[in-house]
């Protein structure tokens, strides 16, 4: 029986289409509309701590505050109930916020007291500007994460976060305090 000329070509177009829709079937899936916007808002919170370090630094206060900590984590608590959210996941993600923030303002008092100095830059006052911004954050933040929460468990979620985290990123400090800040959002086997 003779072959047919075109058999070869057939068979890799086959072979082709066949690694070429395998390829597609494995492909990541794009991240949630709602990643974005939690994480721009995760990022603003960390810029607010540089503000919270300069403060300290000026009034010599510790960056450890427990009874704030505490506060603002029974505060989220309450606003979980509110939210049908589940309270004991957004104490973690609070507190995975003001663990990150710490990082950030402890990182930059290193920063000034090895120069002698801190940046000669406006400072607001703590506790009538600076804490009203945070709460405002936190209600924002509680909303996007609700709008979020439903992905967490997504086998992606990890590589999302790594994606959409990088285009964030200023600086080391920052972006060390931006992997804690997001820490507890992906709860998928890793």
């Amino acid at each position: 029986m003779p072959r047919s000329p075109h058999l070869p070509q057939l068979l890799i177009c086959a072979v082709l289409g066949l690694l070429a829709s395998s390829a597609q079937a494995i492909a990541p899936s794009p991240a949630p509309d709602s990643l974005q916007p939690l994480l721009v808002t995760l990022n603003e919170r960390l810029s607010i701590a540089d503000l919270v370090a300069l403060t300290k630094w000026d009034s010599g206060k510790p960056i450890q505050d427990s009874a704030r900590e505490a506060q603002v984590i029974a505060n989220a608590r309450k606003l979980a109930v509110d939210r049908k959210l589940d309270p004991d996941e957004v104490a973690e993600l609070i507190a995975a916020q003001i663990e990150a923030n710490k990082l950030v303002q402890y990182g930059l008092v290193a920063q000034w007291r090895a120069a002698g100095k801190a940046p000669d830059t406006p400072r607001p006052d703590l506790a009538n500007q600076i804490r009203p911004q945070l709460d405002e954050l936190q209600n924002r933040l509680l909303q996007q994460y609700a709008a979020f929460a439903p992905y967490r468990n997504d086998p992606e979620c990890a590589n999302w976060l790594a994606k959409e985290r990088s285009s964030l990123i200023k600086d080391g400090l920052h972006g060390q305090a931006l992997i804690r800040a997001t820490g507890e959002l992906c709860v998928a086997d890793q």
